[in-house]
């Protein structure tokens, strides 16, 4: 009995030079995503110290950078909607990280600061950065250039994502 193929006929998908651009080793969003991936493992790593998840790391660098901030203003910082970023921020008031309080001046809105514990935890977080530089084998020029056209990718992806 020979297996049959349900799948279509492939097409022409050689780029010029006879790349073929549907492999996925070749696909710029999968060399993203498995980057991605290989940090959050390091992170998980590096921040069980802290006690912290990745994204409420994020959470505090932000806090840290700004003091009180708006939830919404938060989320914009981190691109995280309030769906994702309410439980992050549940969790760390819970251990007592950070305040959640209505703003005095809008009632509907809602206010974010770290705790005097979590403003003590951004000296211990301090060596976070110089163990992921280690990590990456990169030195801190190449991170810089690297993180800059990142930015210009997520600029660029951004602008076409509005255009769409």
């Amino acid at each position: 009995m020979t297996p049959t193929s349900t799948s279509a006929p492939a097409t022409d998908t050689a780029a010029p030079g006879g790349e073929n651009w549907l492999r996925l080793d070749r696909q710029i969003c999968f060399s993203l995503h498995a980057a991605s991936r290989a940090f959050n493992g390091v992170y998980r790593v590096v921040l069980k110290d802290l006690g912290l998840t990745y994204p409420q790391y994020l959470v505090m660098l932000v806090l840290w950078e700004e003091g009180e901030l708006p939830v919404k203003k938060l989320g914009e910082h981190l691109r995280l909607d309030s769906g994702t970023l309410s439980p992050l921020l549940k969790r760390l008031e819970a251990a007592g990280l950070v305040v959640r309080e209505r703003s005095a001046r809008d009632e509907r809105s809602v206010v974010v600061r770290p705790t005097r514990q979590g403003a003590e935890l951004r000296e211990r977080a301090e060596q976070v950065p110089r163990r992921i530089v280690a990590a990456t084998d990169l030195d801190v020029e190449e991170i810089r250039d690297l993180r800059d056209r990142l930015d210009v990718l997520t600029r660029a992806l951004d602008a076409a994502a509005e255009e769409s």
